[in-house]
This record gives structure tokens, sequence and C-alpha cells, in this order.
């Protein structure tokens, strides 16, 4: 894949008359645009494919500024008329800059690549288009999605009463949850006026390393500013529970109410487990709702070998899993579990021209009654035909090799003089930065920031970034088999060289400048 260049100006494509009303009715896919519709997704594919095999770096460093004039310039009131056409520009403003999580040297957030039978999924949940509210518009999608929930709750151990649904991804996932803890929360506070003078209480206490989509819920949900409180982690940047017990006590004296403990299995940073047994025995003395935010870390469902890195979840009152994270699963596929399906009255309402009582009478699934969306795609279909191809042993197996390969490039920064590492990830996660020795350690943060920067321009590789006790650190995230040992050394002295000559031009400037 060579690097493309940006002209400052292009000649505009032609284009097609508008389309008569025929003409534009051919475009529907029905039984008079099979061949038509076979042909466009086969082309479409295969420029994907030819991307996909040409590519030799995870993407082209493009910016902002040079992208934006050619998207800018497109006239969408003047339509191109031909698929070909428009796949060809397509080329111009999305395929030849896209960034490819397929690549061994993309290291940066939880994308992952994914699975060939769930590409499978997409192509046919997107051609049907279902909608995943009500089973008129969507009969046997409906009974796929809830077994594939009960297949989850089993994994996790939540017992005969759980139940859940398919969602956007974590965000929304934990989102709901700590909508069924306020309500459940709240169940004695009936009376409007009693509500009010309760929710300005409601605590959330959640890990220092726990994921932001906690304080937004809790904002969204019209919770208090200071509603989450960041319980302390220990050195492996797990939350500590004593501290959660400590913590619980305090909102009591203070007649605050804990409405939910968060405990993480997977910070995106570090990778790291929560004590989940331990979150569980606290929640369960106090008689506080456990949710389990696994995102990340739920591949550990399927793994043949770490599974016990869970133990404990099967308690919580909520987990939330995205299977498009470690399950290799095209955004997006995600889900929210509950122990107790009671709960998810909370996100009911009834509608007469959607979900009326009588369907609840007659027994007629409708996903509605448990989903914060209305209209939903059809997502479960993914993970149902990677079930069914593949089977959870094989993507377990996935799981644990990035894993095994994150722990390999730990190894490999740990033991590299020119870095300093953070504690080792439970997951697939590195975090670490480059550290100069002698004149211009002070310039650290800086140099890593550049590094970053200039590699993301370079196209070589992509990493993250995040901090650390207020420095700047830069992170690797393994969700690809692919890489290997090789992939990380190389990435590494890209990072060292970059980051060791912005230390080592500032340091002489410094030194010009003192001298003269």
């Amino acid at each position: 894949m060579t690097v493309p260049t940006y002209p400052v100006e292009t000649t505009a494509p032609p284009t097609a008359p508008a389309p008569a009303p025929a003409a534009a009715r051919a475009q529907l896919l029905n039984q008079g645009s099979v061949e038509q519709y076979r042909q466009a997704i086969a082309a479409g594919v295969d420029r994907v494919a030819r991307r996909v095999a040409d590519v030799d770096r995870p993407g082209t460093g493009v910016t902002p500024a040079e992208l934006a004039p050619l998207v800018d310039r497109v006239d969408l009131d003047r339509p191109l008329g031909d698929a070909g056409a428009a796949l060809d520009e397509l080329e111009d403003v999305y395929l030849r800059d896209a960034v490819w999580f397929h690549h061994p040297r993309y290291l940066a957030h939880l994308n992952c690549p994914v699975v060939i039978p769930a590409l499978l999924g997409e192509a046919v949940l997107t051609a049907v288009n279902s909608s995943l509210d009500t089973w008129d518009q969507s009969a046997g999608a409906t009974l796929i999605e809830r077994r594939l929930i009960d297949w989850t709750a089993q994994r996790i151990g939540l017992g005969p009463d759980a139940d859940g649904v398919f969602t956007s991804g974590g965000s929304q996932s934990n989102l709901q949850a700590l909508l069924l803890a306020r309500e459940e929360a709240s169940a004695d506070a009936l009376a409007p006026a009693a509500r009010a003078e309760l929710l300005p209480r409601l605590r959330v206490l959640t890990s220092a390393a726990g994921h932001f989509s906690v304080q937004k819920s809790a904002k969204l949900l019209g919770l208090s500013p200071d509603a989450v409180i960041a319980v302390p982690t220990d050195a492996g940047r797990r939350i500590r529970p004593c501290a959660v017990r400590e913590e619980i006590a305090r909102c009591r004296q203070a007649g605050l109410v804990v409405m939910a403990v968060v405990g993480t299995a997977g910070t995106t940073d570090f990778g790291s487990i929560d004590p989940l047994a331990e979150l569980a025995d606290i929640c369960a003395a106090a008689g506080v709702w456990l949710h389990v935010d696994a995102a990340y870390g739920c591949g550990l469902l399927v793994s043949p070998t770490r599974r016990h890195l869970l133990d404990g979840i099967e308690r919580a009152d909520s987990v939330t899993v995205d299977y498009h994270k470690s399950f290799f699963q095209p955004v997006s596929s995600s889900a929210l579990l509950v122990r107790d399906r009671r709960v998810l009255r909370h996100a009911t309402y009834h509608a007469d021209y959607l979900n009326p009582a009588r369907m609840v009478e007659q027994r007629i699934p409708n996903q509605v009654d448990k989903s914060l969306q209305t209209t939903r795609r059809f997502d479960a279909l993914k993970l149902w035909l990677t079930l069914r191809v593949m089977g959870p042993d094989a993507l377990g197996a996935l799981f644990d090799e990035v894993v095994d390969r994150a722990a390999d490039a730990w190894r490999l920064v740990s033991e590299d003089p020119r870095f300093e590492v953070v504690t080792r990830s439970q997951l697939s996660t590195v975090v670490f930065r480059y550290l100069p020795t002698g004149p211009g350690r002070e310039l650290a943060d800086a140099a890593n920031l550049h590094a970053r920067e200039a590699l993301a321009a370079s196209g070589l590789a992509v990493v993250a970034g995040t901090r650390v006790d207020g420095r700047h650190f830069l992170k690797f995230t393994l969700l690809n088999p692919a890489t290997t040992v090789d992939d990380v050394g190389h990435v590494l002295d890209l990072i060292a060289t970059h980051a060791g000559r912005y230390v080592h031009d500032h340091a002489t400037a410094a030194l010009t400048c003192s001298v003269g």
C-alpha cells in the first residue's frame, strides 16, 4: 500500500441526472433487483478484499486538514448514478485512508480484527433489515437473540432467572445497568417528593481505573455531580475491597445511599480485573447492587485456560459484555445481562401501536420491553453464525493468544532499558513510556507525546496514550493474534527512535541557548 498524496484541487467527477421515480424504485432490494444486489455487493466486497490484501501498514497517517477538503467537495445533491463510480469516490474519501485493525502493528485501542462468519452475518442482517423491537418485525431473530442471551448468562453463571438484551456497546450497557440499579434503590420512593429528595443522595462506587461511561451514565440519570466516587486501587490497578467497604460505611453515616458498586473485569488502560468475589461479598452484606463491567474481559468466558479470572462474576446483579472486543465481532455487538429478569421492567413502556398489553397476555416476545432502544439491529446474528461455524473454544483460543502475546510484550518492554513499564496486565494491554537517561530526562512527557504522533503520522504503527500519576505514557492494546513479538519489538524501536531524536534535538537546542 503506497502512502497517498492529497492534491489541493481536483476535478469533480461527472454526475448523473436526477433519477426518475422508476429508476429510484429499481434501487430497492426486491424480487426484481436481486441480480443488481448481487453485483453491487460483490463489487463492494471485492474493493475491500483488495484493500485488505494490499495493506502493508495500519494507516496512512492522513490528517483531518488533508482529508476534510476531499469530503467537503462531494456534492451530496448530485448523485453519481452508478455504484462503481460511488465506490471509486469512496476509495478517495474513506478506503484509501481507513485504519486497518487487522494489521499486526495496530496496537492502540480495543478494536479487534473480525472473524469471517461474523462478516457473513453482517451481510445477511443488513439485507433483511430486521428490527429487534417487536416480534412482527423480527420473528426468528428475536428467538436467536434470546438464545444468545441465555447462552451468555449460562457462561457467566447468573442462574435460571437471568435475562438481558443486546445493546450498541459497553457505554449503553453500563447506562442501562445503572438505570436499573437506580430504580431498584428508589423502589420505596414512590411519591415525587420522596424521589426528588432521594436522587441527590444516591452514590455509585467504582474503581479509579474504571471506565468513564460510569460518570457519564450518572449525569444522564440525573444524579448529583459528585454521585460517582472513585475508589482507590492497589499496585495492580484493581479496586481495593477494604476501601469499598469503608466507603459504603462512610456514605451511610453521611445519610447517602450507595445504589451500586461497579466492578471492572478488564480496565481499558491496564486490563486489570477487580476482585469480583470480594466485591460480591461486600455488596451482599450491604444490600447493594453489584454491576460488573466486563466489556473487555468477557472473552475470558470462552477461554480454555483463564476462565477462573472471572470468578465471582456469577454473583453480579448485572454484567456488561462487548462481543465486539474480545469475541472478534464487528461493531456493534454488545449486551447487558441481569441476574433477575424482573428488573428489566424498569425499561418497559407500552405503546398501543407497538407492544400493547394484550401481547404480554398472549406471551408474544417483544425485545423492546427490555431495551433502551426501539428500532435495533439484529447484531446477535453475527455472534450466532460465529458460534455455529467456529464454536466458543476457537474464540477463546484466539483471546488466549493475545493475552499470551501481551505477556511476551510486557517482558520485552520491562527488560528494555530504554523504557519504563507499569504493572503487568491480566489481559492484553502494556502501559509504558520511553525514559531518557541523563540530560533531557525532564523531556520524557513531551518525548512520548511526540513519538506517538510521529508514529501515527508515518502510518507504520498505531499506539495509544494515557496518563499515569499525572505523567504521559504510551499503551499497547493487543487484540490481534497475528501480532508477533517481532512486531512489538519493531514498534518499540520506532518509538525509541522518534523519542530519542526529540530529546536530542531539544536538549541540544537548550544547551546552545544557554551557552549563547
